[in-house]
């Protein structure tokens, strides 16, 4: 194989037990024709709503190395490079087992109802200073996402960081199965996707499938603090965990927090990991990015990498796009206004420390906190009231307005004070103007909701406007 190569012709062909014609080599893999890179293998796979077969002659117009097919579509421009195989989601599946079996990489699994995507992002900026690490791009998690991660994997790996996210029992388990896990970390049990489960104990059994592929040496690395923590080790245990880890600031916490000193912009630490104290700095403010870095950690010991490194590393972290990430934007006055952009997900759990990361900020002269808050999806028949309760967590926060979107948000606005309430909309796209015309200079601003929601909109319209319509004079 060259070494440029992900895959060889031979080596996809053996793995998908499929049959191609000629030599080709790919150099990635993807799923999706509007995002197909050059040299990349496309799989056509069918959906509820498309059929990538469909798209095929587009991805192999762009540079597509080859397209793994079960049926030959019509528009196939002649001499194209073809994989045929039985089923194109199953040929995924085993292209991404046989990737997990040829490499040698410690693999790291993540779950959680809230944190796992930003715990993820931190092992990657720890780890791939140590060592090849590949991870989930975004949040690539599910049935289709997953084994994608996975056939994208070097052989030369030294880390993998697997994300596994789910919305219903029974998701997360042949994810784990083929990822095989050797450390299977859950950062937090919530309750998230209450429409379809009849508790939050389900969800934390949901969870804990996530140890159904650990390996035989394999180490569940859980939230301690979580009030779940003691169903999910026992499943952990059940499923052969040679030994259970807890983070947070529980007294028994294998990975404690010691000390932490909160700061507008970062976090200072100081902690145990697994008998070795250590103190660092997170580049990213709020105590959930605290508590998650003491799982990071204890990962980062458990695999054998180096720790001081791991935590001066750290440091460096910031927030990714849609969940926490910062901007400053010149105002129409003259000044400016800081964004935070949490437009990406929300849940309850996740809304208070947004709350408290907004409360942190400090607004320049005349500035506001002000909170733009869509709906939380997926909360089942006590949604009305999840959203109303969070009114007394803002206003203990000392959040100055609210700026709110969507039939549920309509219950926490009325559940504020009137002095808090800026504007409620139908829909974010409504909420644009009104909050435009009352920002000011110095105004901090959480932009915040499910992505069903639609309220990352409105960052793009506060970081990109659109242009202001001119009168008949041209003034």
């Amino acid at each position: 194989m060259e070494a440029f190569a992900l895959w060889t012709s031979a080596e996809a062909a053996s793995a998908t037990q499929g049959s191609t014609a000629g030599f080709w080599t790919a150099t990635g893999v993807s799923i999706d024709s509007r995002s197909v890179a050059f040299g990349d293998l496309f799989f056509a796979l069918r959906g509820p709503n498309f059929d990538g077969h469909v798209f095929v002659a587009d991805a192999l117009a762009k540079g597509a190395a080859a397209a793994v097919v079960d049926r030959i579509p019509e528009t196939l421009p002649p001499g194209a490079n073809i994989l045929k195989v039985r089923d194109t989601f199953q040929a995924l599946n085993d292209l991404a087992a046989a990737a997990r079996q040829r490499c040698g990489a410690r693999v790291i699994g993540v779950t959680g109802s809230v944190g796992k995507t930003s715990t993820k992002e931190m092992l990657r900026h720890v780890l791939s200073r140590q060592g090849a690490t590949h991870a989930t791009m975004g949040n690539l998690n599910n049935q289709w996402g997953m084994p994608l991660t996975l056939a994208r994997m070097p052989v030369d790996s030294r880390f993998a960081l697997i994300e596994m996210g789910m919305n219903h029992a029974g998701e997360i388990e042949p994810l784990s199965l083929l990822a095989r896990p050797h450390i299977a970390i859950v950062t937090a049990v919530e309750a998230v996707h209450l429409e379809n489960f009849g508790s939050v104990e389900e969800i934390a059994d949901a969870k804990a499938e996530i140890f159904a592929g650990l390996q035989v040496d394999g180490v569940a690395v859980i939230n301690r603090d979580n009030p779940h923590f003691e169903r999910v080790a026992a499943r952990a245990r059940a499923a052969g965990a040679a030994d259970v880890i807890g983070f947070g600031e529980h007294p028994e916490a294998q990975a404690r927090l010691v000390k932490y000193v909160p700061h507008s912009t970062c976090s200072c630490v100081t902690a145990e990991i697994l008998g070795h104290e250590i103190t660092f700095k997170i580049g990213a403010p709020g105590r959930h990015w605290v508590l998650n870095a003491l799982g990071v950690l204890a990962t980062v010991q458990i695999v054998g990498a180096d720790l001081a490194e791991a935590g001066m590393a750290l440091a460096g972290v910031t927030a990714p796009k849609g969940r926490g990430e910062r901007h400053t934007i010149d105002w129409r006055d003259g000044g400016s206004i800081e964004l935070i952009d949490d437009s990406y997900n929300a849940s309850p759990p996740s809304m208070r420390a947004a709350f408290s990361v907004l409360a942190m900020a400090k607004p320049g002269p005349r500035g506001r906190r002000i909170a733009v808050l869509g709906d939380m999806l997926e909360l089942g028949p006590e949604a009305e009231a999840a959203h109303a309760g969070l009114a007394a967590d803002l206003q203990r926060e000392g959040i100055d307005q609210v700026f709110a979107a969507g039939p549920l948000m309509r219950a926490l606005y009325d559940a504020l004070p009137a002095a808090m309430r800026g504007h409620h909309a139908a829909n974010s796209l409504e909420l644009v103007q009104p909050l435009r015309r009352a920002i000011r200079s110095g105004d901090v601003l959480l932009v915040k909701g499910s992505l069903g929601s639609r309220m990352g909109r409105i960052v793009e319209d506060l970081l990109n406007p659109a242009p202001q319509p001119r009168a008949a004079n041209g003034w």
